[in-house]
């Protein structure tokens, strides 16, 4: 069984903001870098890891080192796969700043975004080949809410119509027998209490 534990980086300003990050490369703030050190400290319970892989993006990067420090692990490769859905002419705005500039329905404007399709696709490319590389492993993966979530969407698609990720959760994957099956989803109880 390949065991794969899908994190979603710390807090950033630009998520305290609002703002759209898309593949714009935001660094941790002070409070994403605990946030981290959290995730680090709860798989560091949870028994050991054999590999550490990361999003291309500074914010998952920074995520992945302090996660990886913890458990004696290096990052193994970063895979641009993995990333943040591209947002387009979005990134940097808010809600408040886009319905000022495209209207309230912005979202049925072309304005350069990647597809949910896409997304789904590319982390399901991942997933797959990952399971094949490193089979039965026990794989940590820092990435992004849209990434993760859209990817679930479309690995389980009858335990996920919809998906929210929150920052620094953990959702835990397992591979057997080319079968997926989720045992633990945007889970953030590591961000709420002390891990002993």
């Amino acid at each position: 069984m390949t065991t794969i534990a899908l994190i979603r980086h710390g807090i950033t300003e630009w998520n305290d903001l609002g703002k759209a990050q898309g593949i714009s490369d935001i660094p941790l703030n002070k409070l994403g870098r605990k946030q981290a050190d959290n995730v680090g400290d709860r798989l560091l319970n949870e028994g050991k890891w054999d590999i550490i892989i990361s999003s291309d993006l500074t914010r998952a990067i920074e995520t992945a080192q302090i996660i990886g420090g913890k458990l004696n692990l290096s990052i193994s490769h970063y895979d641009n796969r993995i990333r943040e859905i591209d947002c387009g002419e979005i990134e940097g705005t808010t809600e408040e700043t886009r319905q000022e500039k495209w209207g309230s329905n912005w979202r049925e404007k072309d304005l350069g975004m990647e597809s949910f399709e896409q997304v789904g696709k590319r982390g399901i490319e991942f997933l797959e080949e990952m399971v094949h590389t490193y089979n039965g492993k026990r794989i940590v993966i820092v990435s992004h809410g849209a990434l993760i979530g859209l990817t679930l969407q479309r690995l389980l698609p009858t335990m996920f119509q919809s998906t929210y990720i929150d920052k620094s959760s953990l959702t835990i994957l397992h591979n057997s027998n080319r079968q997926w099956d989720c045992h633990l989803y945007n889970c953030t109880k590591h961000l709420s209490n002390k891990i002993t």
